[in-house]
């Protein structure tokens, strides 16, 4: 059984002790829960310091984003093996990252290698616009993107990996795609890893769904079978409603 993750993108927010704090609220607000695995993905510059507390709370720690390099003259970038260490995942491709940083299929596919290589656990992000979406492109556009992010990567090397479905429409917009549409494009997800890399790295993979998330919506959304957990935007800034999904989806599983 696949276990679910909350996993909370922060963005260019909080400072460091803006994050410490919200890290202990979040804690002291789940409780023992253990049936979900929080990760916080704070920004770079809080990573040492949640990496400092985190042996004694129960939260994994994500990257934003890493480059392909190990290292070299990439100015304000961070290499995967400056994160080993200090985080266990690393968000890449995000939609962001993609429009407003000239990410690209190819460069996703880059730090996808390079982080597997470092044991950083990728969560490769896709995703499409809604002129794509409204014009029936869905299906190829999240095709192409999962295919190009994993391209030479074995069915070994994936164990690890993680994908958010995040359309970029609803991205903090309020306007999230419905449970039944979201559970649709992660159940294409997993088809295209079963076509892909195999029925065992299908039936292993964490899919996320990602796009205005909260608390009023991720029951229904983990209700569906082919989601696993949801990368959580500006809800995940707010300890009561983070710890909130994460009690929630808890409560789902058994736990």
């Amino acid at each position: 059984m696949r276990k679910p993750m909350m996993a909370g993108n922060w963005k260019m927010n909080m400072t460091v002790a803006e994050a410490l704090a919200l890290t202990r609220q979040i804690v002291q607000l789940v409780g023992d829960t253990t049936a979900v695995e929080m990760l916080l993905c704070p920004p770079s510059v809080c990573l040492h310091p949640l990496k400092a507390i985190s042996s004694a709370m129960p939260f994994s720690l994500g990257a934003q984003n890493c480059h392909w390099q190990d290292s070299g003259a990439f100015t304000g970038e961070i290499s995967p093996p400056m994160l080993q260490g200090l985080a266990d995942y690393v968000i890449l491709g995000h939609s962001e990252r993609r429009q407003l940083f000239g990410e690209t299929d190819e460069t996703v596919n880059k730090k996808t290698h390079a982080a597997l290589t470092h044991q950083l656990a990728p969560i490769v992000c896709v995703g499409e616009s809604l002129d794509q979406n409204e014009s029936g492109q869905t299906a190829a556009i999240i095709t192409a993107q999962v295919q190009a992010a994993l391209a030479g990567l074995s069915a070994e090397q994936l164990q690890s990996l993680v994908i958010a479905y995040e359309p970029i429409w609803a991205i903090g917009t309020g306007r999230a795609a419905t449970a039944e549409t979201a559970g649709e494009i992660c159940g294409l997800v997993r088809n295209i890893l079963r076509e892909s890399h195999g029925g065992s790295v299908a039936d292993t993979t964490r899919v996320l769904y990602g796009g205005s998330t909260k608390p009023d919506n991720i029951g229904e959304i983990m209700e569906q079978p082919d989601i696993d957990g949801a990368l959580i935007g500006g809800a995940s800034l707010e300890a009561a409603s983070y710890a909130q999904m994460v009690k929630i989806t808890a409560e789902q599983y058994g736990g």
